[in-house]
């Protein structure tokens, strides 16, 4: 069975919500970081530092 991306991620982020009950300032600062280091100059040093 092959799930798609998107759906794995909001399920995922979903049951860490309601299971670990984070502050939503939290949640709010890694979304919001994680998309602008995904446009920014760094991104390419952390996809090869990932991979």
């Amino acid at each position: 069975m092959q799930v798609p991306l998107w759906l794995a991620l909001i399920v995922v982020g979903y049951l860490g919500v309601k299971l670990i009950r984070p502050p939503a300032w939290l949640v709010a600062v890694l979304l919001l970081g994680g998309f602008l280091l995904a446009d920014s100059v760094l991104a390419p040093a952390i996809d090869s530092f990932i991979k």
